[in-house]
Order: C-alpha cells, then sequence, then structure tokens
C-alpha cells in the first residue's frame, strides 16, 4: 500500500504537530518537501500556499494539523487517540492546542528572527534544503532572503518589537519553567501518553524553540525536562523513564496543580489577545452583514488575516493579525468546556480562564475545501 506523504519543512511550527503525531501513530508515511515536483499542483488543488499538507494513499488532500490529525483519528489508524474521552481531560487538552499553535508565536518567532548572530547560518541552510536543495550563490541567498524576508514580516505581526523583546524573554522563560516542573512529574500533559494539547504544543517548541540553536541551548542546558518531553513527542516509543509506571492518562480525569500553574500562564498570556481578537472580529463582522456564509468574506479564499487588533500584554500596548482559524480552534475548546461541566467551570475559575467560554464571535468558523469559511450569522 502507498504510504501517506507528508509535505513540510523541518523547520515548520505547524508541520511538527502532524508529524509527531504521525510518528507517535506509528503511521506508515514519508516527509517531503515544497521542492518536491508535486507540491505546485497540491498548492493549486488547496488555493495556497501552506503547509503541512497529507496526501492520503487514495489520493484525498488534507491541509492543517488539526484536519490531518482528525483524519487519522476518523479511519481508525490511531493507536492511541489524540482525544481523552474523560470530559475534562479533553478540555484542557484542546485549551493547550489552541494555545501551543496560537498563543506561542511571539516567543516562537522572536527567538528564530532576533538571533542572527547564533540562527542566520543554521536557518539558511536549512530553509534552502527544503524550498531549492543544491542552490548556490546568489540563488541561494535570493531563496533564503525571500523566504526569511516574509517571516521577519510576520514576526512584526506577531507584536515581537525592539521594545517587547526583553517582556517576550521573561515571559517565555516563566513558561519554561511551569512546563519542566509539570514535566517533572508527568512525561506528557495528562499522564502516560500524549493527547492533542501536547501536539499543539509541540508546534513551536520543536521546530523554532528545540531545533534553532539560540534557544535550543537554553531549553537544554536550563529546562531539562521540556527538552526530553520534546524527544519524547518526536519518538515512536513512549520513553517513559520510569516517571511513569504505564501509558495510561491521570486517574479521575485529575488535573495535577502543576498543570493548573500553566493554565494560569496562559490566561495571564493570551486571554488579552484572544479577547481583542474576538472584539475586533465582532466589528468586522458587523460590518460585512453581506457576507455569503460559506466565504471568508475577502477577494482572495486563501487568504487568512481580516485585521489586526490592539490590546494590552505584560505592560505594553501591541497590535497583532487576526486570523479566524484560531476561532475555530476556540470553538472546539470550548464545545468541549460545555460538555465537562461543573467539574469544568470550576478548574476554569481556578485558572483565571472563566471568561474563556464567553468569548463568541457573531458567526461560527468553519473549514470546507481545506479554506477557514465563516458560517451563517448566529445573531439571525
Amino acid at each position: 500500500m502507498t504510504p501517506y506523504r507528508l509535505f513540510g519543512m523541518p523547520g515548520s511550527l505547524y508541520t511538527a504537530k502532524a508529524r509527531s503525531y504521525l510518528i507517535k501513530q506509528r503511521i506508515d508515511f514519508e516527509e517531503t518537501i515544497p521542492a518536491d515536483p508535486d507540491w505546485p499542483d497540491i498548492t493549486k488543488a488547496i488555493g495556497r500556499w501552506i503547509i503541512p499538507v497529507l496526501v492520503a494513499p487514495t489520493g484525498e488532500i488534507i491541509q492543517d494539523g488539526t484536519a490531518i490529525i482528525d483524519h487519522i483519528e476518523d479511519t481508525g489508524l490511531a493507536r492511541a487517540s489524540a482525544y481523552p474521552e474523560t470530559p475534562v481531560h479533553r478540555a484542557v487538552s484542546l485549551l493547550f492546542e489552541l494555545f501551543g499553535g496560537e498563543g506561542l508565536l511571539r516567543p516562537a518567532m522572536h527567538y528564530r528572527w532576533d538571533f542572527d548572530e547564533t540562527n542566520i547560518d543554521f536557518l539558511r541552510t536549512d530553509f534552502v534544503a527544503a524550498l531549492m536543495p543544491g542552490a548556490t550563490g546568489e540563488v541561494r541567498e535570493a531563496v533564503f532572503g525571500a523566504a526569511s524576508g516574509r517571516m521577519r514580516k510576520a514576526k512584526a505581526a506577531f507584536g515581537v518589537s525592539p521594545e517587547t523583546a526583553p517582556t517576550i524573554q521573561a515571559s517565555y522563560e516563566t513558561f519554561l519553567a511551569l512546563l519542566n516542573a509539570h514535566f517533572a512529574k508527568h512525561p506528557y500533559l495528562l499522564g502516560g501518553r500524549p493527547a492533542i494539547g501536547d501536539y499543539g504544543l509541540i508546534a513551536p517548541l520543536y521546530p523554532h524553540l528545540a531545533r534553532d540553536p539560540f534557544p535550543a541551548m537554553i531549553m537544554k542546558t536550563r529546562f531539562f525536562h521540556v527538552w526530553r518531553w520534546v524527544e519524547r513527542m518526536n519518538a515512536a516509543q513512549a520513553l517513559l523513564d520510569g516517571l511513569w509506571p504505564d501509558q495510561s492518562l491521570i486517574a479521575a480525569d485529575g488535573i495535577p496543580e502543576t498543570l493548573v500553574a500553566v493554565m494560569r500562564y496562559v490566561a495571564d498570556e493570551y486571554m488579552p489577545e484572544l479577547s481583542a481578537h474576538v472584539a475586533f472580529a465582532n466589528d468586522w463582522l458587523d460590518a460585512h452583514p453581506d457576507l455569503i456564509a460559506g466565504t471568508n468574506g475577502l477577494p482572495d479564499p486563501g487568504t487568512r488575516a481580516i485585521g489586526t487588533a490592539e490590546f494590552e500584554w505584560r505592560g505594553h500596548a501591541i497590535r497583532t493579525v487576526v486570523m479566524p482559524y484560531r476561532f475555530f480552534l476556540m470553538q472546539r475548546v470550548q464545545a468541549a468546556i460545555a460538555d465537562a461541566g461543573d467539574a469544568m467551570v470550576a478548574l476554569l475559575a481556578d485558572a483565571g480562564l472563566s471568561a474563556l467560554p464567553t468569548l463568541v464571535t457573531h458567526r461560527q468558523v468553519e473549514r470546507a475545501g481545506n479554506l477557514e469559511v465563516w458560517g451563517a450569522n448566529r445573531r439571525g
């Protein structure tokens, strides 16, 4: 049988999420790069240049890490589902999927692009190897210049600036310390095997923050248990190190205090931004009353952003790009919170996340044809 094909890049944040999941499920797959001759036809089929993309043995094309995970789950190929059966575990894990992919973009972009003295040679070689293997001289510099130029521009769109840089570093090290304390006692977020939250967190924590030279040394020299978790997430084996007797999740739908502490960090770090983005989106939707359901409301169906929103973050007034995709992930968290009932309400209050279920966009975000689209107006 023809194996799955994963199109991505070694240094890609969102490829890491899909790759880790495929490895853990022991799916037969081959990873390839955008220089592959088939890539132009794939981008044409999905309507934009974006990774990761999974091509199934049947020829079906699936774009997006969450969609790739759900495809494998739906086909019954998962060895251990990414989605916990117990309601609190499921809701908490989905929260970390959202935060991993969307809430850690500032440190991911800062540590990749603001330390050229240490990172640049590695990044140049890595990017060119994926985009145009074998390129030399001026061509090599042009390929990297175009790719890095786009990413450096995106860095600013996520709130990275000379003014915010010291705060980003302090905030990130606080996060690593909290996560390190948790992984000192538990090999994965919820016990003996990874769940969807682990796959969300590996997205920034492997390719940007454990693989790029400068941040990798921070993690390896000061936050060993996070580094060891990164290794575990990229191995088919559990690699439990004797920290956990088996591969079960924490008993009785329990959430240890070490993980509640990380949830409190998520509340402080990400809720102001998420709240500002929902408010902006609702104003934007109100300004587009004739938006047709099933579209993104923009001239280009592949456009990911609808604008920027300003908010207060750790003493800075910053402006970041608003992308409906994160509302799609947020809705998954909110649905799981509703299913979890009173136990989750109490946990959210303890973690400072009580407002999360109230952040509702006037239209639901859906995915159709590997693109984000708006659903019907919820307000009639």
